[in-house]
């Protein structure tokens, strides 16, 4: 009987478009050979123009989900992305503390559209609560100004918005640069070690899904053993050539290719656009 793959569980919300949320999360996982599971959180309408609606689940319903997976078949990583309100970052936090697989926080709180995608009054429980339950946090600048008041309109700034991400007590911290100037580059940091990823700058609008993506491939690192260096800098790679790879959908936004390492598929695309 063959061996299962690792299994990384996803708490996050539903993007009925495809190129977000636990639908970009199943499909990155399953892509770098893991076993993807999931707790939906909320469910939203959205296409790739933005955000139509979002309808938060019970509690009672996130923390049943939660329970049925890691009861029966057990983790090996979670991701977390949209959380939505300040209850259901609380009741997620206080199950993670149930786990010892390593976590993957993704502090979802504004769409690639601009939409609203976490209450205001959930700002403290994620500081409080949430990251300090990470084992990597994966803010961009817009969510590290949310959550810290550092804003960053340069390279230098990261270390900044890493340090201030850090008080809260995640284990790592990866601050994403992509809404800088220039090549794409993040800083991962535990406040000790630092690790400068760099990455060439795609002329694609086609961008949607790529902070989900990116979380749910270090996840799936994590889940194989990888050391979290190891699992960001696989991730960065995986995601890169997602967003080489991109691909119009709808009349805006479309998502990134998460199959773009499946053989066969055209066009061929690598990280570095060739």
């Amino acid at each position: 009987m063959r061996t299962p793959p690792p299994r990384v569980l996803t708490v996050a919300g539903s993007d009925s478009g495809g190129g977000a949320g636990i639908q970009a999360d199943l499909k990155t996982m399953l892509a770098l050979g893991t076993h993807g599971m999931s707790v939906v959180t909320a469910v939203t309408a959205q296409n790739s123009l933005g955000v139509q609606g979002a309808w938060p689940l019970p509690a009672e319903a996130v923390r049943a989900q939660f329970r049925s997976v890691v009861d029966d078949i057990g983790v090996d990583a979670v991701k977390t992305g949209m959380l939505a309100s300040a209850e259901l970052v609380e009741t997620v936090a206080a199950l993670l503390d149930e786990v010892t697989a390593p976590v993957v926080v993704d502090p979802v709180g504004i769409s690639k559209h601009g939409d609203a995608l976490l209450a205001a009054s959930a700002r403290d429980a994620v500081r409080t609560k949430l990251l300090p339950a990470a084992t990597v946090a994966t803010p961009n600048l817009d969510e590290v100004a949310w959550l810290t008041g550092v804003q960053v309109a340069s390279e230098t700034g990261l270390r900044r918005a890493a340090d201030a991400i850090l008080s809260y007590g995640p284990r790592w911290a990866l601050i994403k640069g992509g809404h800088l100037e220039g090549d794409a580059v993040d800083l991962l940091t535990d406040g000790s070690e630092e690790h400068w990823l760099r990455a060439p700058r795609h002329d694609n609008r086609h961008t949607h899904g790529t902070g989900c993506t990116l979380a749910s491939a270090i996840a799936a690192g994590l889940a194989k053993g990888c050391s979290v260096p190891e699992a960001v800098r696989a991730a960065k790679t995986y995601v890169t050539g997602a967003i080489a790879a991109g691909f119009a959908l709808g009349a805006g936004i479309g998502p990134v290719d998460h199959g773009w390492t499946i053989p066969c598929r055209q066009p061929k695309v690598s990280p570095s656009g060739v």
